[in-house]
């Protein structure tokens, strides 16, 4: 595919995402998306047009090309979700590029992409939370790897870990502190506080554990040693929610949903929230939270000037 760019539009492309890593903080995996979607974008137009694509060719893209590539996205299979996404990545590159060389990109920036329903999260409410980190530390084959769950579905709860973020810990964090700094995606850092609880079982597990957790060796592991995979806790949460007649949405992810949901349920600010959660939009929290209509006014009516007045 890379054999559809001119040597100048590969020189942009490159230049755009190194823009965007060093403004945004944009991760790798999001870089080689982004990358990928505005490749296969200039490829579908070489073939259209049936000839290279250079910084001219791209300028004068149509509203009719931007159109016959979104059909070709949806013949070849391609789901409303995946079409915004890749819709987005070749719009920002064209803002970027339009205006560095100087042209008017609104052919590609008017391209509309099917809408779709968002599929919200499903916290678990705070019995079934609570019913969850009980159970998980029933599911282990030794009394180490029951106390190595717990301490790892408590940090998803109790301190709104992605799992990622709760396995990348390594023995230099450890014993916890009342907070945690935390590196999430993009590379943006953040303080997590860190409950008694969720030190407690933390520490338990630590003096458990068999294997000898280095300063730059992973807190969690596997029964062999390595580090623990995300896929283990991922079966260990099924095991759990089964038995406990949980539905299929009680995640480990849902934890962190339930952490901030709780958290919102019980007066939190949202915007801390956004904070705790490591968000960089605050849409991106509110998806997160599962709040009745009726706590919001209230806390509206609590809190709004104009409401009091």
């Amino acid at each position: 595919m890379s054999l559809a760019l001119s040597a100048q539009a590969r020189e942009a492309l490159q230049t755009w995402l190194e823009t965007a890593r060093a403004l945004k903080g944009q991760a790798a995996h999001t870089q080689t998306a982004y990358r990928a979607d505005v490749v296969d974008f200039i490829a579908f137009m070489t073939a259209h047009r049936g000839g290279p694509q250079g910084l001219g060719a791209l300028s004068e893209i149509t509203v009719s090309e931007m159109r016959a590539w979104m059909a070709h996205l949806r013949e070849g299979g391609a789901g409303a979700r995946s079409m915004a996404r890749k819709l987005s990545a070749v719009k920002s590159f064209y803002r970027w590029l339009a205006e560095r060389e100087g042209f008017e990109p609104t052919a590609v920036l008017s391209a509309r992409a099917p809408k779709f329903q968002k599929k919200l999260p499903r916290p678990l409410d705070a019995p079934a939370a609570r019913a969850m980190l009980a159970q998980v530390g029933e599911q282990g084959r030794a009394d180490w790897i029951g106390a190595r769950d717990v301490a790892v579905v408590t940090l998803l709860y109790g301190s709104g870990l992605r799992i990622s973020e709760a396995l990348g810990l390594t023995g230099r964090d450890v014993p916890l502190g009342e907070g945690l700094r935390i590196t999430g995606k993009g590379g943006k850092e953040r303080v997590v506080p860190v409950l008694p609880v969720a030190r407690s079982a933390v520490a338990r597990y630590v003096e458990l554990c068999p294997f000898e957790i280095g300063a730059g060796e992973a807190v969690f592991r596997g029964a062999r040693g390595g580090p623990l995979s995300p896929r283990v806790v991922q079966q260990v949460t099924e095991a759990s929610r089964m038995q406990l007649g949980l539905p299929a949405s009680a995640t480990p992810h849902a934890m962190r949903h339930s952490f901030a949901t709780h958290l919102l349920a019980a007066g939190g600010d949202l915007r801390a929230i956004q904070e705790l959660l490591g968000h960089a939009s605050l849409s991106t929290t509110q998806a997160y939270t599962s709040v009745d209509e009726v706590h919001l006014m209230k806390v509206y009516a609590a809190a709004h000037p104009k409401a009091k007045g």
